[in-house]
């Protein structure tokens, strides 16, 4: 029982440090927006009304919709939006053009936490190092330049992974959250009064008096839940109970004591209106103050780095990504990889974003619209799932997810009106990379109907082979092969330049599910052709690390023993050439022959020993 206990509180730690600190720095720039747009005069009044809205839309998004309803959805015990697409995506697969659509628009979301991945980052580290300029406005010139030095030294250590320094994390965090309820406490107790705030009487009466201005504030609102979809993605890291707990007990009562102590502040003060969270502390506390909100802002984009790396792998995995180089950093934990692409690309749109946004406010006008859609297709992908996988009425269906739909239809309607002034930004993001998706998955998919229009049946051409057979050489040869059934071009080369066949040969192909895991016992399907030749299938899912000679080790016993030392692994390296007739238009064709060029090499993918590989190429017209 003990043993239970301590476990769950070091889940809980490690949720408060990873999950919870993107929504955890929020504090350091939610209200200033609100008030700092000049759309709500700073009245006792309006201060009061705004705090309501606050603590209520933390209650209905993030206690209501991801705690209680979104991450009873898991997939295997897996979260996040590709968890989530790849559930719904299972849910209605008997309706081939609906889920057709969900799977657009699911990827179009996935594509969106790419923008919200370079938003963040840099909105979060720059709104902690803008707090020297609280210090002294002596300082202000250095804000920029030091922002770009701390993500550059964030992205550097990336390639050491998170193992060292990822046990700080929960601690430094809990910290923060101590001080930011310290600080809240300790202007909330000048004016006890503002706690009446929780009321949600004063969030109606400020809607109902300011409809217009409501609708436009909501854009700045909605940054008090950024991060509210991490703690659905790091559910399969952290469990359910966990997430609860650290959000009801420690994250929720902080942020609300923070926010409230900022409006008490105001009431006093309100020329702190440029800058609430730091003018709440004491002089002597604010340097102390800056570091701890920096490491509080570095550890929130690192947990959003490793979610980037994560996304990236499981959507390879689901095929709309070319094979990118996965680096593990981790002998013990295979969920903390490195993907190099991925860091220095997001490091150099990050700093694209710094350098033109020049400050937390304007980069506030660029955050919102991912986010926000990416919330509204997590609640319509829920719909889906609640609906057809768990069988629950039509009606119960629609109340529970509709009324999350309007609330998140509401703030994504709001922060429509951010689009020329930065949303714009992150749109363009996920707009490129959804559109390198699509053209990845097309570009594939007209690839292999051509490989299986050219090529031949497996079982009639051994058959023929067999009729008068070559030399056989001791030792395996296992053919890597996308469609199952058909001759790999390396076996044809094989026997045509070699004109040998091995005294044991495997015609195997990788397949990835749309499951977060698949086990042991279902991870391979093979069928004896006869002549010591046999047909393997091997199954990830878009969690599993592929390992195709580790896979093969569980063909022992079965008839087909390999030994490591004298298999050779062919490979064919297809060289894809654009074609004007037919297929994709000629643009999409070129990026894709690039995209296929530029893909990382099979064989580090499927972690083949380097030594035992032989590449045969050829060329294919699409």
């Amino acid at each position: 029982m003990s043993a239970s206990k301590s476990s769950l509180a070091a889940l809980t730690v490690g949720a408060i440090g990873v999950v919870y600190g993107d929504i955890g720095t929020s504090v350091l720039y939610a209200v200033k927006e609100v008030f700092g747009s000049g759309h709500v005069p700073l009245t006792t009044d309006n201060i009061y009304g705004i705090l309501s809205i606050f603590f209520w839309t933390l209650t209905v998004i993030v206690s209501l919709k991801y705690v209680v309803l979104v991450l009873r959805a898991d997939n295997n015990g897996e979260g996040g939006l590709v968890a989530m697409l790849a559930l719904a995506s299972q849910s209605v697969k008997d309706r081939p053009q609906l889920r057709k659509v969900l799977l657009m628009v699911g990827i179009f979301g996935t594509c969106l936490f790419y923008g919200d991945g370079v938003i963040t980052p840099a909105i979060s580290v720059l709104s902690a190092v803008e707090g020297l300029e609280v210090v002294s406005p002596a300082f202000k010139r250095f804000v920029i330049p030091l922002t770009l030095v701390i993500l550059f030294c964030l992205f550097a250590v990336q390639k050491r992974g998170t193992s060292g320094i990822g046990k700080f994390f929960g601690p430094i965090t809990l910290v923060w959250f101590a001080c930011i309820s310290l600080l809240g406490i300790s202007h909330i107790v000048t004016n006890p009064a503002i706690l009446w705030a929780i009321s949600p009487h004063y969030a109606l009466g400020f809607m109902w008096h300011n409809p217009g201005t409501t609708f436009i504030i909501l854009g700045a609102v909605v940054l008090c839940v950024t991060g509210g979809e991490a703690l659905y993605a790091d559910m399969g890291h952290f469990g359910k109970k966990p997430i609860r707990v650290a959000w009801f007990a420690v994250v929720m009562p902080s942020l609300t004591l923070n926010y409230f102590g900022q409006g008490a502040l105001l009431l006093t003060h309100p020329e702190a209106v440029k800058n609430p969270f730091f003018l709440m502390a004491p002089d002597w506390a604010l340097v102390p103050l800056v570091c701890l909100a920096t490491m509080a802002t570095v550890i929130a984009s690192q947990a959003l780095i490793s979610g980037a790396f994560s996304v990236t792998k499981q959507v390879i995995q689901l095929g709309y990504l070319p094979r990118l180089q996965v680096l593990h950093t981790s002998v013990k934990e295979t969920g903390q990889i490195y993907l190099p692409f991925v860091n220095w690309g997001l490091f150099v749109t990050i700093v694209l974003a710094v350098v033109m946004f020049k400050s937390s406010s304007n980069l506030a006008a660029a955050y919102g619209i991912a986010v926000c859609t990416d919330m509204l297709i997590t609640t319509v992908l829920t719909f889906y799932v609640i609906r057809y996988r768990w069988k629950y009425p039509l009606a119960l269906c629609l109340g529970a997810t509709g009324f999350f739909f309007v609330v998140d239809l509401a703030f994504w309607a709001s922060n429509l009106m951010k689009l020329f002034d930065g949303g714009w930004f992150p749109l363009v993001i996920g707009g490129v990379i959804f559109t390198l998706m699509l053209t990845w998955k097309d570009g594939r998919a007209l690839l292999n109907a051509k490989i299986r229009a050219d090529a031949m049946d497996l079982p009639s051409f051994l058959e023929a082979v067999f009729v008068s057979p070559p030399v056989r050489v001791e030792g395996s040869a296992v053919f890597l092969t996308a469609e199952p059934g058909t001759v790999p071009n390396a076996l044809l080369h094989n026997l045509k330049h070699n004109k040998v066949l091995h005294a044991t040969n495997l015609f195997v192909t990788v397949r990835n599910h749309e499951v977060p895991w698949i086990g042991l016992d279902k991870r391979l399907t093979f069928e004896s052709l006869g002549h010591d030749c046999w047909q393997v299938m091997i199954n990830y899912g878009f969690k599993n690390d592929p390992d195709v000679p580790k896979a093969l080790q569980l063909l022992t016993g079965h008839g087909c023993d390999l030994d490591p030392m004298s298999t050779s692994y062919f490979l064919s390296r297809d060289t894809v050439i654009p074609t004007i007739d037919s297929g994709m238009a000629q643009w999409r064709e070129k990026l894709f022959a690039q995209m296929h060029h530029n893909a990382s090499a099979a064989a580090d993918f499927l972690k083949l020993p380097n030594n035992s590989v032989v590449e045969l190429g050829s060329k294919i017209e699409i």
